[in-house]
């Protein structure tokens, strides 16, 4: 038996296989993005349904969050090139 077999790595690869593979991952992702995105409140409250999302994914809620991040970084980068450059 090789190390590949067990350990670690087989959960990674377990958890990649398995990715973004429904819409409540997606959801949480795209909300956390989006929240970060675009920082000012909701206009309105969030349906118990997407709630029940975020709580059951919630770490692909907080991915999707450190992706608007880095996207915020990358604007801020672009808006430099272009005005500042």
């Amino acid at each position: 038996m090789g190390h590949s077999d067990r350990g670690f790595l087989k959960g990674i690869r377990t958890s990649i296989s398995t990715f973004l593979d429904c819409y409540q991952e997606w959801h949480a992702l795209v909300e956390g993005f989006c929240e970060v995105l675009c920082p000012w409140p909701a206009r309105y409250q969030p349906l118990e349904e997407l709630l029940n999302d975020l709580r059951g994914d919630h770490h692909y809620y907080v991915f999707g969050r450190a992706l608007g991040v880095i996207a915020w970084l990358i604007i801020a980068i672009v808006i430099k090139e272009v005005f500042f450059g």
